[in-house]
């Protein structure tokens, strides 16, 4: 990825793929990335869902509890490569206007025959 801060990633609801925020890269530690999040309507709604996930990260939750809140996000919003692909695989964390998340090129759950 080119360090250019004018690198776009967007969040888009699953079932409707309606682009709820523009991620716009500042910076990072690889793996992880951070942007500043640009809202559009519909993301409102789905805050929620991340505030739990950093609460139960910041909180003394078991594994499961957690994986639970990422599992809801899955199950709501897909995440755009600034080309347009699906990111196949993903954590994200958004907290106001800040995201930071880690991406893989290939699900995690994919199991061999």
């Amino acid at each position: 990825m080119k360090d250019d801060h004018s690198v776009v990633w967007t969040l888009h609801r699953r079932d409707d793929d309606q682009v709820l925020a523009e991620l716009v890269v500042t910076g990072g530690d690889f793996p992880w990335l951070d942007a500043r999040v640009q809202p559009r309507d519909g993301l409102a709604e789905l805050r929620p869902l991340f505030a739990e996930q950093l609460r139960r990260l910041d909180g003394d939750t078991d594994v499961e509890t957690s994986e639970s809140a990422y599992e809801a996000i899955r199950k709501a919003v897909t995440l755009r490569y600034p080309e347009g692909d699906e990111v196949p695989e993903f954590i994200l964390h958004i907290d106001g206007d800040a995201a930071w998340w880690r991406w893989h090129d290939e699900p995690f759950d994919q199991e061999d025959d």
